[in-house]
């Protein structure tokens, strides 16, 4: 069995459950209602995903940025 490492997004919705993604993958993303469930979740459909497409075929990650944007109101 060989170890892979990939990048995971970890973000919390408005009800405070746990939204984890892995931007390698399209449309690999899990959720729970705490970070460890989320990320265990996540694990199972990265194997799924990993079974469906080549390594080879995955999407680059080149990060995340912070940026200011300038609005008249926040929702």
């Amino acid at each position: 069995m060989k170890t892979c490492h990939l990048p995971v997004v970890v973000e919390v919705d408005e009800d405070g459950y746990f939204i984890v993604s892995c931007p390698a993958y399209k449309g690999c993303h899990s959720y729970g209602k705490t970070i460890d469930e989320a990320l265990e979740n996540l694990k199972e459909v990265v194997a799924m995903c990993i079974e469906e497409q080549p390594s080879e075929d995955l999407n680059k990650f080149v990060g995340i940025r912070e940026m200011e944007f300038k609005v008249s109101s926040l929702a």
